[in-house]
């Protein structure tokens, strides 16, 4: 049997997976948030609050819409600080706004832990949790893995889902702004379309950059080699 090693007790564990060492009452049932970051708050103040420069964020689309992603690794203070689970956080903005939330835990900080002690725990923040049915309890991830939904958390203007990816245990928390939802995911689609439609343009554009700028490294080669040529 796996045990944990340096580790406080699965229950200290448990109780600071998804809000660190915030009062979980202050924020029960308040889905609108992921610690102290706001769904719908654009990216500098998001990238001020988990202390990461806005300039670290990530085009992802340009067009039809801006598709942003800003990556914050929490890390704990001191010491004696409590034990972080989260392994990565990816705040994803569209046209600056923050429309989705990824929380990814840490294998190793959650190791033997189950569906019901990472459902208890995320409860006690966001209240009693539900089963989705099964057709709703498959989904893909962004990059197309399936993945299969656990449990969920909403009301009529945000969502969070418990996520386990297929390739792996591995546990994921996603929440989403609704109203921001489809037409992110709508703009993402046409984006990968467009660049689909564009690739043979961009290749071609790309391969003549490519042989002038070989030409013109020949060409100052040349002009370095020819005067001291002795045949």
């Amino acid at each position: 049997m796996t045990k944990f090693r340096k580790h406080p007790a699965r229950s200290a564990l448990i109780s600071f997976l998804v809000f660190g060492a915030m009062p979980a009452v202050t924020l029960a049932g308040d889905l609108s948030k992921y610690r102290d970051v706001q769904l719908g708050t654009d990216l500098p103040t998001v990238a001020k609050q988990v202390g990461v420069s806005p300039t670290k964020a990530k085009v992802i689309h340009s067009r039809p819409a801006l598709i942003q992603e800003l990556a914050w690794s929490p890390r704990p203070l001191g010491p004696f600080s409590q034990t972080e689970s989260v392994q990565e956080v990816v705040f994803s903005f569209y046209d600056g706004e923050l429309f989705r939330i990824a929380i990814d835990y840490d294998p190793y900080e959650t190791e033997g832990m189950t569906v019901e002690d990472f459902v208890k725990a995320i409860s006690a923040a966001y209240g009693t949790g539900e089963k989705p049915v099964a057709t709703a309890a498959a989904a893909q991830s962004p990059a197309g893995n399936q993945q299969e939904v656990l449990a969920r958390w909403q009301d009529p203007q945000y969502c969070f889902d418990l996520i386990r990816a297929s390739y792996g245990p591995s546990f994921r928390l996603v929440g989403v702004l609704k109203r921001l939802e489809a037409p992110a995911v709508a703009a993402i689609t046409e984006a990968a379309r467009l660049d689909d439609q564009e690739a043979p343009q961009r290749n071609a554009a790309r391969i003549v950059s490519e042989k002038e700028v070989e030409r013109a490294r020949l060409e100052k080669a040349r002009l370095l080699n020819t005067p001291n040529f002795r045949p």
